[in-house]
């Protein structure tokens, strides 16, 4: 006895007039991804036989953005309607004809694998299964029509239903699945008997129950959850609906968030225990964060782990960067990828580092830039201080010892190497190697001059 395995075919083709834009409507971001690529992270986890996208207007940009190797793209030259562009795929498929085939649609970006798995536990032994949903407001959608038994019959457009189908609030969301064997025999049947003159993967329903096929259905519970997007201002709210989700999430795990409608979570975060985040925090890549960290308001924070303890002050802007445990940032700080600060450092406001390690207890409280050096523990960089680590073409490293003190408005030109427990005095240009112990004082000497005159502006009479 074989067993049925499950392809899944993924409707892309649509230019998406209604988003007014040049791009096509899949690739609009969600929470910082397309939606094409989140109906197909959940398509993926059913773990298919095969994967189909159906793709039309901007194809070859589809392609670019998604290059999936387990992805079969499949070009739709025409776009003659659903049930055409599922015909493509269909065509595609090479497997036996008891084999199932999931029909999605690439503009629903908040769909879980929850929903899809129940649709499949609903319909396994039936020959079609749709996925429904209601809604209080149903205007514009297809209405789930059924029997007197419940058996669902047919799907009817608004523009066909009466005025009592037009008080159902079951809707259809345009998600089935039918054997292979069945799409085959069905798909060929289709007529564009619409105002638009398009075949309609809906019409697939009536004809299975005129035949007497077997029709299950599954109520999503949720209606965002398989909502496509047609413009900018739904996609707006589902942006929304994700991030409350988000922020319910990470409150729910031990987590305060200040006000849930100002957080943006453009990636997967991870808090321990007792952690705080402010107002207007966005964060993005993979975040990672201790116990008790607190973000201030107005910080973006990407591919960072800050360890236990960490406090980012407000308007920060950290990517790419670990943080020990205690470490200070901000406020207004800038921490760029390769910047790594040990337990208890400190990086003060309008301090800028670059691929860096700061050591332990070591403080850059103002107005500095470090980049590509290599700091020891307790060192103070005084205000104004910046690493000269670029020449016009190469990078070069500065190497700073334990327990050193650089004096405000001082520049170390790399490649340079200071010593343990070294002073450099204020307004210094370094740009050779400093042994330990010693004072390095690098600025012109002073001139006074008795009786100088300032300039003076010239009368007009002059």
């Amino acid at each position: 006895m074989s067993t049925q395995s499950l392809h899944i075919i993924v409707l892309a083709a649509g230019k998406g007039t209604r988003m007014r834009s040049t791009k096509p409507k899949v690739l609009h971001p969600l929470a910082g991804r397309s939606m094409l690529e989140r109906v197909l992270d959940e398509a993926e986890s059913l773990d298919p036989a095969s994967l189909h996208v159906v793709i039309g207007y901007g194809a070859e940009h589809i392609r670019q953005h998604c290059p999936r190797p387990d992805v079969s793209w499949v070009e739709q030259g025409e776009q003659r309607g659903t049930g055409h562009a599922v015909a493509c795929a269909v065509t595609n498929i090479q497997a036996q004809t008891d084999d199932r085939v999931l029909v999605l649609y690439g503009d629903v970006p908040l769909l879980d694998v929850d929903v899809l798995s129940s649709l499949l536990d609903s319909a396994r032994s039936a020959d079609l299964g749709v996925l429904t949903t209601r809604l209080d407001d149903p205007s514009g959608y297809g209405r789930i029509i059924r029997d007197r038994e419940q058996r669902m019959i047919a799907i009817r457009e608004e523009r066909d239903a009466s005025a009592d189908e037009k008080n159902i609030t079951e809707i259809n969301t345009g998600m089935l699945v039918a054997s292979l064997d069945a799409l085959r025999t069905w798909l060929p049947k289709l007529q564009p008997h619409n105002a638009q003159g398009e075949l309609y993967l809906t019409d697939i329903v009536q004809m299975a129950a005129e035949e007497g096929k077997s029709i299950a259905t599954h109520l999503a519970p949720d209606p965002l959850r398989v909502a496509g997007v047609n413009d900018r201002w739904a996609l707006a709210q589902m942006e929304r609906a994700w991030q409350l989700r988000q922020a319910q999430a990470l409150a729910m795990s031990g987590t305060t968030i200040v006000d849930p409608a100002r957080i943006d979570i453009r990636g997967d975060v991870i808090c321990g225990m007792d952690c705080q985040i402010d107002i207007n925090v966005v964060f993005e890549g993979q975040v990672r964060m201790g116990d008790n960290v607190v973000i201030e308001p107005n910080c973006i924070l990407r591919d960072v782990t800050l360890g236990n303890g960490v406090r980012v002050r407000a308007f920060s802007h950290l990517e790419g960067a670990t943080l020990g445990e205690g470490v200070e940032v901000g406020p207004y700080a800038r921490l760029r990828p390769g910047a790594e600060l040990a337990e208890h450092s400190k990086i003060g406001n309008f301090v800028e580092v670059k691929a860096s390690r700061i050591g332990a207890g070591s403080k850059v409280n103002h107005l500095s830039y470090i980049g590509d050096t290599v700091m020891g523990a307790d060192c103070n960089i005084g205000a104004g201080t910046i690493t000269c680590n670029y020449d016009g073409t190469n990078k070069h490293q500065t190497v700073i010892g334990n327990q050193v003190f650089v004096g405000s408005s001082s520049q170390l030109v790399a490649p340079v190497h200071l010593g343990d427990e070294v002073t450099v005095g204020a307004g210094s240009t370094i740009t050779q190697d400093v042994p330990s112990g010693h004072l390095a004082v690098a600025r012109s000497r002073q001139v006074m001059k008795s009786g100088w005159q300032r300039p003076r502006k010239k009368s007009k009479a002059e």
